[in-house]
């Protein structure tokens, strides 16, 4: 045991050891401290490589620079070969017991436990940790699928977790990274890059095409094909490809069936369901469903897929016909989850709006225009938002270098300029 808490130690904030912080992302930060010192588990979820580790080593030394002694951290990240050792909970339990025994912490323990789906049963050690009332213990937690929390842990601590989900770079941090100046040239560097933290540290293109390969390669294998015992790996790749290539557009499983069964693919419907539900519980692709604004209700069918990072299809698949207008599309659905919205797509009579985002009693209605060139393109983009007759915000946003004076009410916001309108605009009203 003590060799193997010697592995634990080179990890941790011990003697005093400073582990890798990376770029500070504050935003997270400042969320996830919101709900620090209590026993709610804080949960942090997403697609691997997006910089979880890193944002909880970030939460740990801000604890420490509040005042919390560093013997009380205790920091295991499960996808170092170090914890090969650790594949059940009371591995893990014998371990936390020979750090308390070791280091004999004084006061609360913050437990912080990396990639923690890869430890059987782990959900009975966190309910148990996490509500013990004879050692006061805090615990955060990650891990790169999103049915993370289904089954016997959302039941276990129903009422008693907090989530987060951590997304590549926003523009935001992408211009905090590169240091540049927030612009309309800015923001399409970053479109036709990615948000992806390792990208930012690579030399040269190729570099970043390999690694961007690599990303997906290391989802699709450990979280999908060994997960699920995947049986044509192949077509689950070709599944993800033809995902990509057409994120924005509305899609149905038959759609992709058919298609797939067009290039001589023996596939069948439920296969291709299962396929792609894999796929979006690792967070490489969003679903957007379709949301009738005048029945208020989500609508069965065709819905739409985003990229996770626009990295895949400028690395990867840049070859396929994919339009400015759908990547600048792409990262408006990504800047309104960022900023804690749900988000459908909008269906009226005859009317297609591209977003309509929710966050408690709040309802934002957005418009996708990549520029507004003329009079005819602006009575289009506005057409569909002037319809809509309650009192929401309704914004269209665009890469214009001239901002549009109001009309009818709507606004309009440049891309670049999105997320301080999401974090500045006043509340909307309660009603429709």
């Amino acid at each position: 045991m003590e060799e193997k808490f010697n592995s634990l130690a080179k990890f941790n904030f011990w003697n005093g050891n400073v582990p890798q912080q990376g770029f500070l992302r504050t935003d997270y930060l400042n969320a996830i401290r919101g709900y620090c010192h209590n026993k709610l588990v804080k949960v942090i979820v997403g697609q691997r490589r997006t910089g979880k580790s890193y944002i909880l080593r970030q939460i740990a030394n801000d604890l420490i620079n509040s005042g919390v002694h560093p013997h009380n951290i205790f920091y295991l990240n499960k996808e170092y070969i170090d914890f090969d050792f650790v594949n059940h909970y009371t591995e893990l339990e014998q371990l936390i017991k020979h750090y308390q025994l070791t280091l004999k912490p004084l006061g609360k323990i913050y437990l912080f436990l990396d990639e923690i789906q890869n430890i059987v049963q782990w959900e009975r050690l966190v309910n148990s940790y996490s509500q013990d009332f004879t050692q006061s213990y805090e615990v955060f937690i990650s891990g790169s699928n999103s049915n993370m929390l289904s089954g016997e842990l959302a039941t276990l601590l129903s009422g008693r977790y907090i989530n987060f989900e951590i997304f590549p770079f926003s523009f935001k941090e992408y211009i905090g990274i590169t240091q540049r100046n927030s612009s309309k040239e800015t923001y399409i560097n970053y479109m036709q890059t990615g948000g992806l933290p390792e990208l930012f540290v690579l030399p040269n293109e190729e570099n970043k095409r390999h690694y961007v390969a690599s990303v997906k390669d290391t989802v699709l294998l450990r979280d999908v094909i060994q997960r699920h015992a995947i049986k044509d790996p192949k077509l689950l790749e070709e599944i993800f490809i033809y995902l990509v290539n057409n994120a924005a557009n509305l899609l149905s499983i038959n759609n992709v069936t058919n298609y797939l069964k067009s290039k001589g693919r023996k596939t069948t419907y439920d296969t291709i369901a299962n396929y792609i539900g894999y796929i979006e519980d690792t967070f490489l692709l969003h679903k957007a469903e379709r949301f009738d604004i005048k029945g208020k209700d989500t609508i069965a069918g065709n819905v739409k897929y985003y990229c996770n990072d626009l990295a895949y299809k400028n690395y990867l698949y840049a070859g396929f016909g994919y339009g400015i207008g759908y990547q600048l599309e792409n990262l408006i659905y990504l800047e309104l989850l960022r900023s804690g919205y749900e988000v459908y797509v909008g269906v009226m009579p005859n009317k297609e709006v591209d977003f309509v985002a929710t966050k408690a009693d709040q309802k934002l209605y957005v418009q996708s225009a990549y520029l507004l060139i003329d009079e005819a393109t602006i009575k289009r983009e506005y057409a569909s938002l002037e319809v809509i007759s309650d009192n929401y915000p309704k914004i269209v946003v665009s890469l214009d270098d001239l901002v549009m004076p109001i009309s009818n009410g709507i606004i309009h916001v440049q891309a670049w300029k999105l997320h301080d309108f999401l974090i500045n605009s006043p509340v909307p009203p309660l009603g429709g």
